[in-house]
């Protein structure tokens, strides 16, 4: 989905947010219907992990919307060996991350938050999408 330089970029967002949060043990960025774009993980199951990613993200979408609360932003499951956290990376991708139980949530929230508004960037870049912020040249 993306060309090998985005990838590149990418990856070296999703280690500069480990370097942050040192508890985290796994991150991915994947587009929103399940393709791994980039990962620095040692989990050997990363095409599942994104495969469920997407399937989590349309039941959250469904959620967030038929509750009234807007468009998907983030998603936290605890479970008894950590947390696996999703957050919105733009529209066509998605930040997944697996931390460890003792990872401070609030921290973990900061920096990734920070991470996928810096991933939306570089994606929407290779798509040649523009921001609300980028005006539009005239000719």
């Amino acid at each position: 989905m993306v060309p090998a330089e985005a990838e590149a970029e990418i990856l070296a967002e999703l280690r500069r947010l480990r370097a942050r949060v040192p508890q985290l043990s796994g991150a991915l960025a994947g587009s929103s219907d399940g393709l791994v774009l980039a990962q620095d993980s040692a989990a050997t199951e990363v095409e599942a992990v994104a495969a469920l990613t997407a399937a989590a993200l349309g039941v959250a979408q469904r959620l967030s919307d038929s509750t009234g609360q807007g468009g998907f932003r983030e998603l936290l499951v605890r479970g008894e060996h950590g947390y696996v956290a999703t957050y919105a990376a733009g529209d066509a991708a998605v930040l997944t991350l697996i931390a460890e139980p003792r990872v401070n949530v609030g921290r973990l929230h900061l920096e990734a938050r920070r991470s996928s508004l810096r991933i939306a960037e570089l994606i929407d870049h290779t798509l040649g999408r523009r921001g609300p912020e980028t005006p539009v040249p005239q000719a």
